[in-house]
Parts: C-alpha cells; sequence; structure tokens
C-alpha cells in the first residue's frame, strides 16, 4: 500500500500540473464535460472515497439513496466544482486528495470498503482511485493538446484491467468465457508485463491496453493484438471502471 500511495500522489501532482494555469474552461473528449468538470468529478469522487474509507456506515447511507440517481449525482458534482471558481476548486481538490489518502493509509489490511460496485480490499480501492485519475486525466490531456509520457505506474492500471476481465461480461448479462487469457504488454521502461496462462493471448503496449480498459480509446485505434475467441470477445468489451456499461469511445476521425 505504501508505494501504491506514492504513485497515487505522483498521478495527482502530475494531472495537477497539466491543469495549473489552464483554461478550465477548455472541452475534452468526454461528451458535454471541460476540463474543470472533469477536475469537479475527481475531487467529488475524492471526497466519496474518503466517506468510503473512514466513514462507510455513512458512505452506504448515501449510496442508497444514489440508487437510480448516478447521471444526477455526477451533475452536481459538475455544478459544485463551476460554482468554486478555478482557484477554489484547485485548493479544495489538493485539500480532499491529501485527506483521501490519509483515509487509506490509515485502513487495516483485511478491511473491505464499499463503493458503486463490489466492496474492495485497500489496495484494490487505491488501485481504483489511480485509474480514476489516469483516465480522466487523459481526457484533461487530450483536451488541452498535452502529450504525457507512460510511466511504469501503468502497471497498476493494466492489472486492474486483467483482474475485471470478469466483471465485463457480468456487467453486461453474459458470461465470462471458462478459458483463461494470458496477456503480455510492453512497459515503458522495455520490459514485458504478463498475466495469466491460457492458450488465448493480448499482447502490445501497456499504455495501449490501459487506454482499451479506461475506454479512452477505440479498439481500432491501438495496437493491442488478440488471438483466440475468448481474447477477441473480451477486447470488446474490457472495462476496468465501476457502474454501468459505458458506450466506449468512437474511432478517431469519426464523425458525430
Amino acid at each position: 500500500m505504501g508505494q501504491l500511495l506514492i504513485d497515487l500522489r505522483a498521478e495527482h501532482e502530475e494531472l495537477a500540473g497539466i491543469v495549473r494555469g489552464a483554461d478550465l474552461r477548455t472541452t475534452t473528449p468526454a461528451k458535454g464535460w471541460d476540463v474543470g468538470d472533469s477536475v469537479a468529478h475527481l475531487h467529488g469522487t475524492n471526497i466519496e472515497a474518503t466517506r468510503a474509507a473512514a466513514r462507510p456506515e455513512e458512505f452506504r447511507a448515501g449510496l442508497t439513496q444514489l440508487t437510480g440517481d448516478g447521471q444526477d449525482f455526477l451533475q452536481r458534482q459538475i455544478d459544485e466544482g463551476r460554482a468554486m471558481g478555478g482557484e477554489g476548486l484547485m485548493t479544495a481538490w489538493a485539500q480532499a486528495f491529501d485527506g483521501m489518502c490519509a483515509a487509506f493509509a490509515a485502513l487495516q489490511p483485511g478491511t473491505k470498503v464499499p463503493w458503486y460496485g463490489p466492496p474492495m480490499s485497500p489496495v484494490s480501492f487505491a488501485t481504483a482511485r489511480l485509474m480514476e485519475y489516469w483516465a480522466h486525466g487523459q481526457d484533461i490531456a487530450d483536451g488541452l493538446g498535452v502529450t504525457r509520457t507512460p510511466t511504469a505506474r501503468l502497471r497498476h492500471i493494466a492489472h486492474l484491467g486483467v483482474r475485471t476481465r470478469g466483471f465485463s461480461y457480468v456487467i453486461r448479462g453474459q458470461e465470462p468465457p471458462p478459458v483463461d487469457v494470458r496477456v503480455e504488454l510492453q512497459a515503458p521502461d522495455g520490459q514485458t508485463w504478463t498475466w495469466g496462462t491460457g492458450p488465448d493471448r493480448v499482447t502490445g503496449p501497456a499504455v495501449d491496453f490501459c487506454l482499451l480498459v479506461t475506454q479512452r480509446r477505440h479498439r481500432d485505434d491501438l495496437s493491442l493484438t488478440a488471438t483466440g475467441e475468448a481474447a477477441q470477445s473480451w477486447l470488446g468489451i474490457a472495462q476496468a471502471f465501476a457502474g454501468t456499461p459505458g458506450p466506449g469511445r468512437a474511432p478517431l476521425g469519426a464523425t458525430a
């Protein structure tokens, strides 16, 4: 957990550096969201993550009220962020992030933290937050025309992408294939990261796999190779984030 929190903080600081001084009203590829809206969502979700980790019963009570109201909840986060103004939002975001990290550090290893999907271990929960930071950070970077340099932190996101393979089927009402899939990814430093032992296989750059499982790029725009029926079907629906099935992104250059 110690190294994971270090990596989570590094992800936050890198993204804050990209956002700082930028025009928060710049549009992003996330339909209807600008840069400030993406930050407001991360900020609001940091607050909810702190509540889930430190005051789980309070979080569960709010989760019951949220049922069927997900879009309104997201809109409230956006509206509250816009009402803060740029500097106010940046300050609140930093403070809430620190509070979240402190809450994570206090969790006992055997804890199950409630969330919008299945409850998670502290490590899985912190990994999910890092994944959300990286994914929404990609939207922000794309909107601002910034190219991010891939780092070893991608391994956390790739691991989550592999672990959520079955989840990607279940949320669509499908039965996961009873076949393991081997995943071989080229890390930013040239090493190979591997998971699984099955005959079916997914290979390619780690950054491309992370873009796929966070649904920030269409599969046609990525250098990923799927061998075998189970691997092929997975890449068509891969989703590492909780919630309802995501619609994914259109291929780059596609018309609306």
